[in-house]
């Protein structure tokens, strides 16, 4: 049976992904992998309560965002707010050009901050 501190359910970290570029599914996961483990390295050195607190569940949430711009603007308006941000760039080996921002991560941090920025964003 696994533990779960009461205070775990506390922190999340949502990837934000653009659904301008046509990705196909596989191409989709893959780039929601690497904001999860980008975001989470971040979180992990830089804030490792955090990370600790996170890393029994590891609750993950991903959303949506029509372009470019609008991920844009969550990520300045996260990072303005002291959230941990990372960019996933892809790297242009199949269905987009090298350099393309394909999502974002936000935290892990704790949930009530991270949905002041992306509460009023879709599920995937």
């Amino acid at each position: 049976m696994l533990y779960y501190p009461i205070n775990m359910a506390n922190m999340k970290q949502v990837i934000i992904i653009r659904t301008d570029l046509d990705m196909g599914k596989g191409k989709i996961a893959a780039q929601v992998g690497h904001a999860c483990v980008l975001g989470a390295e971040h979180v992990r050195k830089s804030n490792p309560e955090w990370f600790s607190e996170w890393w029994e569940g590891q609750e993950k949430v991903v959303l949506k965002v029509a372009n470019l711009k609008e991920l844009e603007q969550i990520m300045q308006d996260a990072i303005e707010f002291g959230l941990p941000c990372s960019a996933v760039s892809d790297a242009g080996r199949t269905q987009l050009p090298p350099g393309t921002t394909t999502c974002i991560s936000i935290g892990p941090a704790p949930e009530e901050k991270i949905d002041k920025i992306t509460g009023d964003l879709k599920l995937l």
